[in-house]
């Protein structure tokens, strides 16, 4: 083979694999171009969703109160219609009270309370893309009362907790049913946070804790 038709042999393959080689930078410039778009609209929603989150926290600690008082330092709404209970007790109809009248006006507080708990969290849940997680949490005194396994403080600040969700429902008041909405019950017994002192038998500490937590995601009933 002569010279010439060597060196035009090696400037045409050259120029093939120049030009195989500019469309695969093309390509994997494209690609490149492609998937940073997408990560960008994704990083968007995801700051749009915290944004979102943000303003729907601050309306969160600015609920009602009449009936809740936030604690940043807990990042808790604590339930400030006080209930007191006789030791081991835990239904609605066990808080102690002075007279049938008080009984009759507390019940009919916290009955306004799991309303206000209702029209707070359906003013956000025309967004989708918003969850909520709804949790009421109990808590006992710390009087010594541990008879077993099944009768103690821990138990019964969850069974206080299960029966403040019991009389909700029992009001037509569902978390669980309203969109995009979780309820959980929960009992911390002589723990939790916070704890008034001095904690020995202190009703105080017969309290309910009520959390609000907005979060993305998918919530399944």
């Amino acid at each position: 083979m002569s010279k010439n038709k060597k060196e035009s042999f090696f400037w045409t393959s050259y120029s093939d694999l120049m030009t195989s080689l500019f469309f695969v930078m093309l390509v994997l410039f494209v690609l490149v171009i492609v998937l940073l778009h997408n990560k960008i609209s994704e990083q968007k929603i995801k700051l749009e969703d915290f944004e979102k989150i943000e303003e729907i926290k601050k309306s969160l600690n600015e609920i009602n109160e009449i009936y809740f008082e936030y604690r940043p330092e807990y990042k808790k709404h604590i339930f400030k219609l006080q209930v007191e209970y006789y030791t081991g007790k835990f239904k609605m109809s066990d808080i102690k009270v002075s007279s049938q009248q008080e009984r009759i006006t507390l019940l009919h507080e916290i009955e306004n309370a799991g309303r206000e708990i209702e029209r707070t969290i359906k003013r956000f849940t025309a967004d989708d893309n918003i969850q909520y997680l709804v949790i009421i949490e109990g808590q006992a005194s710390a009087d010594g009362y541990h008879t077993d396994d099944f009768n103690n403080n821990d138990v019964l600040s969850y069974q206080r907790a299960l029966g403040l969700k019991r009389f909700w429902e029992s009001n037509g008041v569902c978390f669980s049913e309203l969109p995009n909405c979780e309820l959980v019950v929960a009992g911390s017994g002589e723990g939790g946070v916070p704890r008034e002192t001095p904690d020995w038998q202190n009703p105080a500490n017969q309290r309910f804790l009520i959390h609000i937590i907005p979060k993305t995601g998918v919530i399944e009933n």
